[in-house]
Order: C-alpha cells, then sequence, then structure tokens
C-alpha cells in the first residue's frame, strides 16, 4: 500500500494483492463502502480516493490479508 498524490489530492494504491480479478473487485467495493470513498481497478491495483490507509489496513486484517505501507 502506498500513497501517491494526484491533481494535488491523495490515492491509496493497493498493489501486488496476489488476488484474482473478482476478488479484488470485491474487495474495492468493500473499501469503498467502509471509506466511503471512490475508487478503481487499474491493471491489477486497487486506487482509492483520500488518504484512509488505517482504515484500509483494519479492512485487510479482518479479511485475513497483510499489508505494508511503502514510501513513509
Amino acid at each position: 500500500m502506498r500513497r501517491e498524490m494526484r491533481r494535488g489530492k491523495p490515492v491509496i494504491v493497493l498493489f501486488e494483492t496476489g488476488l484474482s480479478e473478482v476478488q479484488l473487485k470485491e474487495l474495492l467495493k468493500a473499501i469503498q463502502k467502509a471509506c466511503g470513498a471512490g475508487g478503481s481497478l487499474k491493471d491489477g491495483c486497487l486506487e482509492i480516493q483520500g488518504d484512509h490507509r488505517d482504515k484500509i489496513e483494519l479492512l485487510l486484517s479482518q479479511r485475513g490479508l497483510k499489508s505494508k505501507r511503502a514510501g513513509g
């Protein structure tokens, strides 16, 4: 998971998840609902609008997935 800036706003990118396309779409919907934010699936990476790293990490751990912050 890394935080990037796009058009001056933060975006959280989840990459190298090892999940299938169907699992990624399901995870994206769950994250969007939990964070109340928009997002998309591009090239196997989830992109979530806004800085919701704490909520996303909690959701991933509840689903038994490990996460690690990248890039500071």
